[in-house]
């Protein structure tokens, strides 16, 4: 059983595959960490006709209160694996969890290269997330003073006019035209 994991590590918090684990036959572990925007690769001996499975998840790093965050939609994975010959064996972009499979046809060393599936605009996912709930409670805080705000309004424009027209009556009186 092989496993790797990577970190990333974008501006505003760290993404982090946790444990991407390749079973192979008679394999260790492998765990490690990526950057947002690297491209890790390592090479494994794989006899012929051996099937290889892979179990991932990503999580998002909390910078400020150093814990995992559960997993952000849109972040995860890109897997590529090339044979001993250079061919493209597997190259699929995978979501925040999941596994992937391939099977060797020809025995050798298989190039399997992790990146982020991420784009520019998914990079600071955590970052991200924190500014939508920012944004969130900006906008709920806004709408709640205008709200407030419309409410003394209407309230002031019924007074000014109760005041009005009372003011105007005692005038229309003490000139007696009412």
């Amino acid at each position: 059983m092989a496993g790797v994991g990577a970190r990333l590590l974008p501006v505003m918090g760290r993404p982090v595959l946790l444990l991407l684990a390749l079973c192979t036959a008679g394999a260790g572990g492998l765990y490690f960490h990526i950057g947002e925007t690297e491209k890790r690769c390592f090479i494994e001996e794989i006899p012929d006709e051996t099937m290889v499975i892979g179990n991932y998840r990503t999580q998002m790093w909390d910078k400020q209160k150093e814990v995992f965050l559960p997993s952000t939609p849109g972040l995860g994975m890109h897997v590529e694996v090339k044979d001993p010959d250079s061919k493209v064996v597997l190259s699929r972009q995978y979501g925040s969890e999941g596994r992937f499979t391939f099977t060797s046809h020809t025995p050798g060393d298989h190039q399997i290269c992790l990146h982020s599936n991420s784009t520019k605009m998914a990079l600071f996912a955590g970052g991200k997330l924190y500014r939508e709930e920012r944004f969130r409670l900006t906008s709920e805080s806004t709408n709640q003073r205008v709200l407030w705000w419309s409410i003394a309004q209407t309230v002031i424009l019924i007074l000014t006019g109760i005041w009005q027209m009372r003011h105007l009556k005692s005038f229309f009186e003490a000139k007696k035209l009412v």
